[in-house]
């Protein structure tokens, strides 16, 4: 009579490593002559540079961008995998407008395979598209069903746009929210700025918000059109870059001068109302 396999016996599961990734990514080009992407070793820990250059599997938003990332990993630790051996799963998009029950448990049976490896005793590193993994990003999908699985979650220190926006913008940092997108219709996105200004005010607590780059002047003016004038209002651009840049005033003096927010740089947006 065979015997049931002990917990000896069963293979040793590796780990769900989250490797933390540049905030620059499409910011520098041709059309910025003269600017460079900043040093890795100035943006991210040396210890998480170190633990993405042993990684061979990977879980990515985007395979082309991760081989991107490291290469420039690869300039300062050399790769234990080369470039072209990589393995890198690419996450399944979610379906939009919230999808049907029938493809959410399709997207959880597909997250679950890309934990394969690390139910086969190796490492898998997860990276987002910028950032920190799992914070205002799908990878956070692929950590809960690591919670599932038993496998054990490792997130490593990186710079995350949202914590260096709040930081640098001197509005209530012990009580905040980070909203996501604000919807693109003007008269939807207007009602939605007057909601979570009501809900600054009430609980005193600091509103982030980010947008699609293209839109970034877009919703811009709709904060400072309709934000009441003594809501402090901040906006980050292009953090981390050399010509990165975080300014904070009342939405009356806003109404006083013009911004121009780059259309091809990530910004963060934030206020807090009196």
């Amino acid at each position: 009579m065979s015997q049931e396999p002990t917990r000896a016996d069963a293979p040793r599961k590796g780990r769900l490593i989250l490797i933390p990734n540049t905030l620059d990514f499409g910011c520098i080009g041709p059309a910025q002559e003269g600017s460079s992407m900043p040093d890795l070793r100035e943006v991210i820990p040396m210890g998480a540079l170190t633990a993405a250059a042993r990684l061979r599997h990977w879980v990515a938003e985007n395979a082309k961008t991760t081989r991107a990332f490291l290469k420039r990993v690869g300039e300062v630790c050399p790769l234990a995998t080369p470039l072209q051996e990589q393995d890198i799963q690419v996450l399944p998009r979610p379906p939009k407008g919230g999808g049907s029950a029938k493809a959410t448990r399709e997207d959880e049976q597909a997250v679950q395979a890309l934990l394969k490896p690390a139910l086969q005793g190796h490492d898998v590193g997860l990276i987002s598209e910028a950032g920190l993994p799992g914070v205002a990003d799908p990878g956070a999908a692929v950590v809960l069903a690591a919670h599932r699985a038993g496998i054990t979650v490792v997130p490593l220190s990186g710079p995350s746009s949202l914590v260096l926006a709040l930081a640098a913008s001197g509005l209530h940092g012990q009580s905040f929210a980070f909203v996501g997108y604000l919807p693109v219709d003007s008269s939807l996105r207007a009602q939605r700025i007057r909601e979570l200004e009501q809900m600054s005010r009430k609980a005193h607590q600091t509103q982030l918000v980010i947008e699609t780059p293209y839109r970034n002047t877009a919703l811009w003016q709709s904060l400072v059109q309709h934000l009441q004038p003594q809501t402090l209002l901040s906006v980050s651009c292009g953090i981390t870059l050399d010509s990165g840049w975080t300014r904070t005033n009342t939405v009356s003096r806003w109404r006083q001068e013009k911004l121009d927010i780059p259309d091809n740089i990530p910004a963060v947006f934030s206020w807090l109302a009196a």
